[in-house]
């Protein structure tokens, strides 16, 4: 038979995906089986290994907030895997590589599948040293957290300036800015409302934990008592203002989150009078030298066995349960994808 004959009767790549639907107004998420042509464009195809589950996952699973404008959609703004076609100069078959952010997941098909493509200008070599579990249990929400850790450096802050509290401190964000900040010697003040959640965020280095109800109030005064030397907030909402009322003079605030809401109602008296700085921290479209920085540092500051200790587990077809739970506050920690199981 002919050489181009035959590639035309060649059996398409099959894989298992998680595909988001919405008919009729109703928002739907399974596990189908769907072949390769059916990838998206993309210079570089990976055979995924791992993706996890992240807030932003959990609104698109749940059709909510009104990030896919596509159907059917296939979500996952996370994943780590092996290169298996490459049209890219930087990439080739074989390569281990991660991907996060640049919108994957939400504009474009994402990482909860057995096969993804994208851009190569968006994948990053897998960490030396890390495996591609261990860089998704990092993901998006460890990217996010160090990126906020090294905002705050740049900006002064040193375990020597005080406290620095981290709000949704179970959540995945949370629970990596607390291990990587006590692992730098910062006094770690976590906020939760979850009483189970004390043994866990002690373990993982938190010096102190509060109850995260009063910073749910509207903030009473532009100005509080001063007590954080810097916060890593992924709350927003009332939280944030009560927590920039509450910074000490030149102290910092990333924020990082609006699980709480996305509306900051203050006044710019704290960033006026006592010179807090609100450092917004954006890791999705965030430029690959940084995104190479921030994986080193990961490498370096986060400890193995707390990443361990703050990881699940889960199969792809339990991410519809995993994705109503993270919206309504009840993960702890990070939520690790195994798509292949």
């Amino acid at each position: 038979m002919p050489r181009a004959q035959a590639n035309e009767h060649r059996v398409s790549i099959m894989f298992k995906a998680l595909v988001v639907d919405n008919r009729s107004g109703s928002v739907s998420a399974a596990v189908q089986d769907l072949d390769e042509p059916a990838l998206p464009a993309g210079d570089v195809q990976v055979a995924v290994d791992y993706s996890s589950i992240n807030y932003k996952d959990g609104l698109i699973v749940n059709g909510a907030g009104g990030l896919v404008k596509n159907y059917p959609h296939v979500p996952g703004i996370d994943f780590s895997g092996t290169v298996s076609k490459s049209a890219h100069a930087g990439f080739k078959q074989g390569d281990k590589v991660v991907l996060t952010g640049w919108r994957v997941g939400e504009v474009q098909w994402g990482g909860l599948a057995q096969r993804a493509a994208v851009n190569g200008n968006w994948l990053v070599s897998l960490p030396a040293g890390m495996t591609p579990r261990q860089a998704m249990a990092i993901g998006t929400a460890g990217l996010t957290a160090m990126l906020a850790v090294i905002a705050l450096e740049a900006h002064g802050i040193t375990p020597a300036c005080g406290e620095v509290l981290v709000t949704g401190a179970a959540g995945g964000v949370g629970s990596v800015a607390t291990a990587i900040l006590a692992r730098l010697g910062y006094q770690v003040v976590a906020s939760t409302g979850r009483a189970e959640a004390h043994d866990y965020l002690q373990a993982l280095g938190a010096h102190t934990i509060i109850n995260r109800a009063p910073f749910a109030e509207p903030a009473r005064r532009p100005l509080e008592t001063e007590r954080w030397a810097a916060c890593i907030d992924s709350v927003g909402g009332n939280t944030l203002a009560r927590v920039l009322a509450q910074t000490k003079y030149t102290g910092a605030v990333a924020a990082v989150g609006l699980a709480g809401g996305s509306k900051l109602e203050h006044t710019v008296i704290p960033f006026l009078l006592r010179g807090v700085n609100l450092l917004g921290i954006d890791s999705v479209m965030c430029p690959t030298p940084r995104r190479l920085a921030a994986w080193a540092r990961l490498r370096s500051d986060l400890p193995a066995d707390k990443l361990e200790s703050m990881s699940v587990d889960a199969r792809l077809d339990e991410v519809p349960r995993l994705a109503q739970a993270i919206v309504a506050g009840q993960v702890r920690g990070r939520v690790v994808v195994d798509v292949n199981r």
